[in-house]
Protein backbone atom coordinates (compact mmCIF):
# COMPACT_ATOMS: atom_id res chain seq x y z
CA UNK A 1 0.00 0.00 0.00
CA UNK A 2 1.36 3.37 -0.92
CA UNK A 3 2.29 6.11 1.76
CA UNK A 4 0.06 9.38 1.34
CA UNK A 5 2.50 11.23 3.52
CA UNK A 6 6.04 11.01 4.54
CA UNK A 7 5.61 12.83 8.09
CA UNK A 8 2.34 12.37 9.87
CA UNK A 9 2.39 14.87 13.30
CA UNK A 10 -0.98 13.87 15.07
CA UNK A 11 -1.65 16.33 17.89
CA UNK A 12 -3.89 15.43 20.99
CA UNK A 13 -5.25 18.22 22.82
CA UNK A 14 -6.68 16.14 25.83
CA UNK A 15 -10.67 17.57 26.34
CA UNK A 16 -11.01 19.66 22.64
CA UNK A 17 -14.86 19.58 22.46
CA UNK A 18 -16.77 19.96 19.20
CA UNK A 19 -18.67 23.43 21.32
CA UNK A 20 -14.91 24.43 20.96
CA UNK A 21 -14.73 24.43 17.36
CA UNK A 22 -16.52 28.05 16.65
CA UNK A 23 -14.23 29.38 19.00
CA UNK A 24 -11.16 27.95 17.16
CA UNK A 25 -12.08 28.88 13.94
CA UNK A 26 -11.25 32.35 15.12
CA UNK A 27 -8.07 31.60 16.13
CA UNK A 28 -4.86 32.12 13.31
CA UNK A 29 -3.24 28.56 13.30
CA UNK A 30 -6.16 26.45 13.59
CA UNK A 31 -7.84 29.08 11.27
CA UNK A 32 -4.41 28.24 9.12
CA UNK A 33 -5.16 24.26 9.30
CA UNK A 34 -8.79 24.55 8.78
CA UNK A 35 -8.73 26.97 5.38
CA UNK A 36 -6.55 24.47 3.66
CA UNK A 37 -7.73 21.27 5.02
CA UNK A 38 -10.66 19.03 5.96
CA UNK A 39 -12.25 18.54 8.92
CA UNK A 40 -15.25 16.21 11.15
CA UNK A 41 -17.02 18.59 13.64
CA UNK A 42 -18.57 15.52 15.26
CA UNK A 43 -16.47 12.91 16.22
CA UNK A 44 -18.73 10.64 18.60
CA UNK A 45 -16.00 8.98 21.52
CA UNK A 46 -15.82 5.91 23.35
CA UNK A 47 -17.28 4.17 26.49
CA UNK A 48 -16.28 5.11 28.82
CA UNK A 49 -14.85 8.44 27.36
CA UNK A 50 -11.92 8.76 29.73
CA UNK A 51 -8.15 9.75 28.35
CA UNK A 52 -6.54 6.15 28.79
CA UNK A 53 -8.93 3.87 26.74
CA UNK A 54 -9.65 7.30 24.08
CA UNK A 55 -5.82 6.97 23.10
CA UNK A 56 -5.82 3.43 23.25
CA UNK A 57 -8.65 3.34 20.76
CA UNK A 58 -7.24 6.24 18.52
CA UNK A 59 -3.88 4.05 18.11
CA UNK A 60 -5.51 0.93 17.08
CA UNK A 61 -8.99 1.63 15.70
CA UNK A 62 -10.78 -0.70 18.37
CA UNK A 63 -12.95 0.12 21.07
CA UNK A 64 -11.81 -0.93 24.79
CA UNK A 65 -13.71 -4.08 24.99
CA UNK A 66 -11.15 -4.72 22.29
CA UNK A 67 -8.29 -3.60 23.17
CA UNK A 68 -8.10 -4.28 26.49
CA UNK A 69 -7.48 -0.67 28.20
CA UNK A 70 -10.99 -0.35 29.78
CA UNK A 71 -10.45 2.57 32.16
CA UNK A 72 -7.16 5.00 32.87
CA UNK A 73 -6.54 3.15 36.11
CA UNK A 74 -6.42 -0.58 37.67
CA UNK A 75 -9.19 -2.02 39.12
CA UNK A 76 -7.04 -1.90 43.00
CA UNK A 77 -9.67 -1.52 46.03
CA UNK A 78 -8.16 0.61 48.69
CA UNK A 79 -5.60 2.53 46.97
CA UNK A 80 -5.39 6.08 47.48
CA UNK A 81 -3.90 6.65 43.80
CA UNK A 82 -4.03 3.35 41.91
CA UNK A 83 -1.92 2.73 38.86
CA UNK A 84 -2.38 3.77 35.34
CA UNK A 85 -2.48 1.29 32.15
CA UNK A 86 0.65 3.27 31.93
CA UNK A 87 2.27 0.95 29.99
CA UNK A 88 2.36 -0.91 25.87
CA UNK A 89 1.40 -4.55 27.34
CA UNK A 90 -1.90 -3.19 28.42
CA UNK A 91 -3.09 -2.65 24.61
CA UNK A 92 -3.49 -5.75 23.28
CA UNK A 93 -3.13 -6.55 19.51
CA UNK A 94 -1.17 -4.48 17.23
CA UNK A 95 -0.90 -0.27 17.42
CA UNK A 96 0.14 2.58 14.56
CA UNK A 97 3.39 2.80 16.38
CA UNK A 98 4.27 -1.12 16.00
CA UNK A 99 3.59 -1.47 12.34
CA UNK A 100 5.08 1.50 11.70
CA UNK A 101 8.18 0.47 13.00
CA UNK A 102 7.64 -3.02 11.07
CA UNK A 103 7.42 -0.78 8.25
CA UNK A 104 11.24 0.89 8.81
CA UNK A 105 9.67 4.50 9.59
CA UNK A 106 10.59 6.41 12.35
CA UNK A 107 8.34 7.20 15.37
CA UNK A 108 8.58 9.59 18.24
CA UNK A 109 5.57 9.86 21.19
CA UNK A 110 5.95 12.80 23.27
CA UNK A 111 3.35 12.00 26.82
CA UNK A 112 1.05 10.08 24.52
CA UNK A 113 -0.72 7.66 26.74
CA UNK A 114 -0.11 3.80 27.35
CA UNK A 115 3.31 4.30 25.77
CA UNK A 116 5.66 3.52 28.42
CA UNK A 117 8.41 0.66 27.18
CA UNK A 118 6.79 0.97 23.86
CA UNK A 119 8.88 0.35 20.82
CA UNK A 120 9.24 3.83 19.93
CA UNK A 121 12.37 5.55 18.64
CA UNK A 122 12.13 8.63 20.47
CA UNK A 123 9.86 7.81 23.19
CA UNK A 124 8.40 10.14 26.49
CA UNK A 125 5.88 8.20 27.77
CA UNK A 126 3.27 9.29 30.06
CA UNK A 127 3.67 7.86 33.24
CA UNK A 128 4.12 9.03 37.12
CA UNK A 129 6.22 8.28 39.89
CA UNK A 130 2.84 6.40 42.21
CA UNK A 131 5.06 5.35 44.76
CA UNK A 132 6.74 7.52 47.57
CA UNK A 133 10.53 5.69 46.89
CA UNK A 134 10.03 6.74 43.04
CA UNK A 135 11.86 9.72 41.50
CA UNK A 136 9.78 11.08 38.72
CA UNK A 137 12.43 11.63 36.17
CA UNK A 138 14.13 8.21 36.77
CA UNK A 139 10.40 6.64 36.32
CA UNK A 140 10.53 8.37 32.94
CA UNK A 141 13.81 7.15 31.63
CA UNK A 142 13.22 3.64 32.87
CA UNK A 143 10.10 3.68 30.61
CA UNK A 144 10.94 5.52 27.52
CA UNK A 145 13.71 6.48 25.45
CA UNK A 146 16.67 6.83 27.76
CA UNK A 147 18.95 9.20 25.93
CA UNK A 148 16.24 11.52 24.06
CA UNK A 149 14.29 11.94 27.35
CA UNK A 150 18.04 12.40 29.30
CA UNK A 151 18.70 15.46 26.41
CA UNK A 152 15.02 16.53 26.58
CA UNK A 153 15.17 17.65 30.33
CA UNK A 154 18.72 19.24 29.81
CA UNK A 155 17.34 21.31 27.30
CA UNK A 156 13.72 22.29 28.28
CA UNK A 157 13.60 20.79 31.84
CA UNK A 158 13.98 24.03 33.24
CA UNK A 159 10.58 24.93 31.57
CA UNK A 160 8.46 22.58 33.53
CA UNK A 161 6.48 22.66 37.23
CA UNK A 162 6.27 19.05 37.82
CA UNK A 163 2.81 18.08 36.37
CA UNK A 164 1.56 21.36 36.83
CA UNK A 165 -0.09 23.61 33.36
CA UNK A 166 0.70 25.35 31.67
CA UNK A 167 4.14 24.36 32.19
CA UNK A 168 4.07 20.70 31.38
CA UNK A 169 2.60 21.50 27.91
CA UNK A 170 5.05 24.18 27.16
CA UNK A 171 7.95 21.23 28.09
CA UNK A 172 6.43 19.13 25.67
CA UNK A 173 6.20 21.82 22.81
CA UNK A 174 10.02 22.16 22.97
CA UNK A 175 10.68 19.00 23.10
CA UNK A 176 8.18 18.58 20.23
CA UNK A 177 9.20 21.48 18.06
CA UNK A 178 13.30 19.87 18.64
CA UNK A 179 12.32 16.61 17.89
CA UNK A 180 11.12 17.79 14.75
CA UNK A 181 14.00 19.52 13.44
CA UNK A 182 16.16 17.31 14.41
CA UNK A 183 14.98 14.08 14.31
CA UNK A 184 12.22 14.76 10.88
CA UNK A 185 10.07 11.81 12.32
CA UNK A 186 7.82 9.71 9.93
CA UNK A 187 4.81 9.15 12.99
CA UNK A 188 4.87 11.44 15.92
CA UNK A 189 1.90 11.32 18.50
CA UNK A 190 2.06 14.22 20.95
CA UNK A 191 -0.22 14.76 23.81
CA UNK A 192 -1.47 18.06 25.63
CA UNK A 193 -3.60 18.20 28.24
CA UNK A 194 -3.61 21.85 29.26
CA UNK A 195 -7.23 22.39 28.41
CA UNK A 196 -8.77 19.31 30.24
CA UNK A 197 -7.00 19.94 33.24
CA UNK A 198 -8.23 23.53 33.62
CA UNK A 199 -11.67 22.20 32.19
CA UNK A 200 -11.24 19.80 35.09
CA UNK A 201 -10.61 22.24 37.85
CA UNK A 202 -12.64 25.49 36.72
CA UNK A 203 -15.30 24.22 34.45
CA UNK A 204 -15.85 23.46 31.21
CA UNK A 205 -16.75 27.22 29.80
CA UNK A 206 -14.60 28.79 32.31
CA UNK A 207 -11.67 31.80 31.34
CA UNK A 208 -8.97 29.39 32.12
CA UNK A 209 -9.90 26.95 29.56
CA UNK A 210 -10.61 29.62 27.15
CA UNK A 211 -6.63 30.56 27.65
CA UNK A 212 -5.67 27.20 27.45
CA UNK A 213 -7.25 27.25 23.87
CA UNK A 214 -5.39 30.38 23.06
CA UNK A 215 -2.20 28.51 24.39
CA UNK A 216 -2.94 25.24 22.18
CA UNK A 217 -3.13 27.45 18.95
CA UNK A 218 0.20 29.39 19.97
CA UNK A 219 1.98 25.94 20.41
CA UNK A 220 0.44 24.61 16.47
CA UNK A 221 1.26 27.57 15.11
CA UNK A 222 5.20 26.33 17.07
CA UNK A 223 4.70 22.96 15.41
CA UNK A 224 3.89 24.45 12.00
CA UNK A 225 6.47 26.95 11.94
CA UNK A 226 9.18 23.90 12.89
CA UNK A 227 7.55 21.51 10.04
CA UNK A 228 8.63 24.28 7.82
CA UNK A 229 12.01 25.67 9.37
CA UNK A 230 12.89 21.51 8.82
CA UNK A 231 11.65 21.71 5.40
CA UNK A 232 8.98 18.79 5.84
CA UNK A 233 6.45 21.24 6.29
CA UNK A 234 5.10 20.45 2.35
CA UNK A 235 6.00 16.58 2.71
CA UNK A 236 3.62 16.45 5.97
CA UNK A 237 -0.20 15.89 7.44
CA UNK A 238 -1.08 17.68 10.33
CA UNK A 239 -3.67 16.23 13.08
CA UNK A 240 -5.80 18.18 15.35
CA UNK A 241 -7.90 16.03 17.52
CA UNK A 242 -9.35 15.52 20.78
CA UNK A 243 -9.98 12.86 22.53
CA UNK A 244 -13.43 13.30 24.56
CA UNK A 245 -15.30 16.19 25.38
CA UNK A 246 -16.13 17.41 28.97
CA UNK A 247 -19.53 18.02 31.17
CA UNK A 248 -19.98 20.22 34.19
CA UNK A 249 -20.93 18.84 38.03
CA UNK A 250 -21.90 20.15 41.02
CA UNK A 251 -22.61 16.91 42.94
CA UNK A 252 -20.03 13.74 43.26
CA UNK A 253 -21.60 10.61 44.56
CA UNK A 254 -19.71 7.34 46.21
CA UNK A 255 -21.62 4.35 45.45
CA UNK A 256 -19.41 2.64 47.53
CA UNK A 257 -20.31 4.23 50.35
CA UNK A 258 -23.08 2.16 50.40
CA UNK A 259 -21.44 -1.01 49.30
CA UNK A 260 -19.79 -0.66 52.68
CA UNK A 261 -23.23 -0.19 54.28
CA UNK A 262 -24.11 -3.50 52.98
CA UNK A 263 -21.19 -5.03 54.10
CA UNK A 264 -19.54 -5.70 51.06
CA UNK A 265 -16.33 -3.65 51.45
CA UNK A 266 -14.89 -4.76 55.16
CA UNK A 267 -12.91 -1.56 56.26
CA UNK A 268 -10.60 -1.83 59.20
CA UNK A 269 -10.46 0.92 62.24
CA UNK A 270 -8.18 3.36 59.80
CA UNK A 271 -11.45 2.82 57.09
CA UNK A 272 -8.75 1.08 54.53
CA UNK A 273 -10.01 -1.93 52.56
CA UNK A 274 -9.34 -5.35 53.84
CA UNK A 275 -11.41 -7.52 51.96
CA UNK A 276 -14.18 -7.21 49.12
CA UNK A 277 -16.78 -8.51 47.58
CA UNK A 278 -18.75 -5.66 45.27
CA UNK A 279 -16.78 -2.24 44.58
CA UNK A 280 -17.30 0.82 42.45
CA UNK A 281 -14.67 1.50 39.84
CA UNK A 282 -14.92 5.06 38.81
CA UNK A 283 -14.21 6.67 35.40
CA UNK A 284 -15.62 9.92 36.43
CA UNK A 285 -18.88 10.21 34.63
CA UNK A 286 -19.37 5.79 34.38
CA UNK A 287 -18.10 3.78 37.08
CA UNK A 288 -17.71 -0.20 36.50
CA UNK A 289 -19.60 -2.04 39.58
CA UNK A 290 -17.34 -5.08 39.81
CA UNK A 291 -18.19 -8.73 41.82
CA UNK A 292 -14.82 -10.09 43.00
CA UNK A 293 -16.33 -13.67 42.61
CA UNK A 294 -18.39 -13.97 39.33
CA UNK A 295 -20.12 -16.66 40.49
CA UNK A 296 -21.58 -14.95 43.39
CA UNK A 297 -25.06 -14.56 42.37
CA UNK A 298 -25.83 -13.40 45.88
CA UNK A 299 -23.47 -10.55 45.87
CA UNK A 300 -24.21 -9.60 42.25
CA UNK A 301 -28.34 -9.96 43.55
CA UNK A 302 -27.61 -7.35 46.37
CA UNK A 303 -26.22 -4.88 44.17
CA UNK A 304 -28.66 -5.23 41.49
CA UNK A 305 -31.20 -4.40 44.16
CA UNK A 306 -29.28 -1.46 45.62
CA UNK A 307 -28.59 0.05 42.12
CA UNK A 308 -32.48 -0.57 41.08
CA UNK A 309 -33.42 1.38 43.97
CA UNK A 310 -30.85 4.40 43.35
CA UNK A 311 -32.21 4.78 40.08
CA UNK A 312 -35.49 5.33 40.95
CA UNK A 313 -34.93 8.91 42.79
CA UNK A 314 -33.41 11.06 40.17
CA UNK A 315 -31.95 13.02 42.69
CA UNK A 316 -29.25 10.01 43.59
CA UNK A 317 -27.71 10.64 40.16
CA UNK A 318 -28.00 7.87 38.33
CA UNK A 319 -29.39 7.77 34.87
CA UNK A 320 -28.75 4.23 33.54
CA UNK A 321 -27.38 1.10 34.74
CA UNK A 322 -25.99 -1.48 32.51
CA UNK A 323 -25.05 -5.07 33.03
CA UNK A 324 -22.06 -6.45 32.19
CA UNK A 325 -23.50 -8.29 28.75
CA UNK A 326 -24.35 -4.46 27.83
CA UNK A 327 -21.38 -2.43 28.89
CA UNK A 328 -19.57 -4.79 26.54
CA UNK A 329 -21.99 -4.46 23.25
CA UNK A 330 -21.11 -0.25 23.73
CA UNK A 331 -17.55 -0.95 24.04
CA UNK A 332 -16.96 -0.96 27.41
CA UNK A 333 -15.50 -3.90 30.19
CA UNK A 334 -17.63 -6.37 29.59
CA UNK A 335 -16.64 -8.44 32.99
CA UNK A 336 -18.18 -6.04 35.11
CA UNK A 337 -21.26 -7.02 37.03
CA UNK A 338 -22.63 -3.45 36.20
CA UNK A 339 -21.68 -0.06 34.71
CA UNK A 340 -23.43 3.18 35.62
CA UNK A 341 -23.70 6.13 33.59
CA UNK A 342 -24.34 9.30 36.20
CA UNK A 343 -26.93 12.17 35.35
CA UNK A 344 -25.84 15.60 34.17
CA UNK A 345 -24.29 17.74 37.16
CA UNK A 346 -23.46 14.41 38.89
CA UNK A 347 -20.07 12.65 38.64
CA UNK A 348 -19.27 9.27 40.53
CA UNK A 349 -15.95 8.74 42.77
CA UNK A 350 -14.03 5.72 44.44
CA UNK A 351 -15.07 7.51 48.11
CA UNK A 352 -15.88 5.35 51.10
CA UNK A 353 -16.21 7.88 54.14
CA UNK A 354 -18.97 10.51 54.89
CA UNK A 355 -22.40 10.40 53.07
CA UNK A 356 -23.02 8.61 49.90
CA UNK A 357 -23.54 12.38 48.08
CA UNK A 358 -21.44 15.37 47.90
CA UNK A 359 -22.03 18.85 47.11
CA UNK A 360 -18.86 20.18 45.05
CA UNK A 361 -17.31 23.36 46.72
CA UNK A 362 -14.76 25.54 45.34
CA UNK A 363 -12.41 24.98 48.64
CA UNK A 364 -12.94 21.01 48.11
CA UNK A 365 -11.81 21.66 44.50
CA UNK A 366 -8.85 23.46 45.70
CA UNK A 367 -7.75 20.95 47.44
CA UNK A 368 -8.02 18.58 44.50
CA UNK A 369 -10.55 16.28 46.46
CA UNK A 370 -13.55 17.38 43.96
CA UNK A 371 -13.35 18.54 40.22
CA UNK A 372 -15.56 21.38 38.49
CA UNK A 373 -16.27 19.07 35.02
CA UNK A 374 -15.52 15.56 33.94
CA UNK A 375 -15.41 13.24 31.50
CA UNK A 376 -15.81 9.37 30.88
CA UNK A 377 -19.87 9.95 30.16
CA UNK A 378 -21.40 7.95 27.59
CA UNK A 379 -20.87 9.13 24.07
CA UNK A 380 -24.61 9.55 23.89
CA UNK A 381 -24.94 12.89 25.80
CA UNK A 382 -25.71 15.55 24.22
CA UNK A 383 -22.87 17.85 23.08
CA UNK A 384 -20.64 15.54 23.57
CA UNK A 385 -18.74 14.86 20.39
CA UNK A 386 -14.82 15.85 19.78
CA UNK A 387 -13.34 17.06 16.75
CA UNK A 388 -10.89 16.11 14.20
CA UNK A 389 -8.96 18.49 11.89
CA UNK A 390 -6.46 17.31 8.67
CA UNK A 391 -4.33 19.25 6.80
CA UNK A 392 -1.43 18.54 4.45
CA UNK A 393 -0.23 16.20 2.29
CA UNK A 394 -2.71 13.12 1.66
CA UNK A 395 -5.95 15.67 2.70
CA UNK A 396 -8.13 16.48 0.88
CA UNK A 397 -8.81 20.37 1.28
CA UNK A 398 -12.40 21.98 2.25
CA UNK A 399 -13.65 18.84 2.85
CA UNK A 400 -16.29 18.49 5.63
CA UNK A 401 -16.99 14.72 7.22
CA UNK A 402 -20.14 15.28 9.17
CA UNK A 403 -19.52 12.72 11.72
CA UNK A 404 -16.92 9.69 11.97
CA UNK A 405 -16.31 7.72 15.27
CA UNK A 406 -13.09 7.85 17.49
CA UNK A 407 -12.58 3.91 16.18
CA UNK A 408 -11.95 5.40 12.88
CA UNK A 409 -9.04 7.25 13.63
CA UNK A 410 -6.61 4.74 13.78
CA UNK A 411 -7.12 3.21 10.27
CA UNK A 412 -7.28 6.63 8.81
CA UNK A 413 -3.76 7.18 10.10
CA UNK A 414 -2.66 4.42 9.04
CA UNK A 415 -3.91 4.48 5.84
CA UNK A 416 -1.52 7.79 5.27
CA UNK A 417 1.31 6.28 6.05
CA UNK A 418 0.74 3.10 3.97
CA UNK A 419 0.02 0.62 6.83
CA UNK A 420 -3.14 -1.38 7.95
CA UNK A 421 -4.18 -2.19 11.45
CA UNK A 422 -6.11 -5.45 10.60
CA UNK A 423 -9.63 -5.87 11.11
CA UNK A 424 -10.43 -3.03 13.06
CA UNK A 425 -13.77 -1.85 14.78
CA UNK A 426 -13.08 1.59 13.22
CA UNK A 427 -12.87 1.59 8.88
CA UNK A 428 -10.60 4.78 6.91
CA UNK A 429 -12.34 7.78 6.55
CA UNK A 430 -12.32 7.83 2.90
CA UNK A 431 -13.66 11.67 2.87
CA UNK A 432 -10.92 13.10 4.54
CA UNK A 433 -8.20 11.56 2.12
CA UNK A 434 -6.84 12.59 -1.54
CA UNK A 435 -7.12 9.40 -2.89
Amino acid sequence: MDRLTDHLIVISFDCLSSLDLRIIKEMPNFQELLKIGSYCPNVKTIYPSVTYPCHATIVTGNFPSRHGVVSNTKLQPGNPSPDWHWHRHHIKGTTLYDEAKKARLTTAALLWPVTAKAEIDYNMPEIFANRPWHHQIAVSLWNGSTSFQLEMNRRFGHIRNGLFQPQLDDFVLEAAVETIQRKKPNLMLIHFTDLDSHRHYHGFSSEQAHEALKRHDDRLGRIIKALREAGIYDHSTIIALGDHSALDESKAIKPNVLLKEEGLINVNAQGKITDWRAYCKSCDGSAYIYVKDRDDQVTYKKVKALLDKLKVDEKNGIEEVLNGKEAGERGADGTCAFMIEASLGFYITEGLQGEYLDVITSEEVKAGKYTFASHGYSPEKPDYDTILIASGKGIKEGAIVPSMHLTDEGPTFARLLGLHLGDTDGSPVRGLLSL
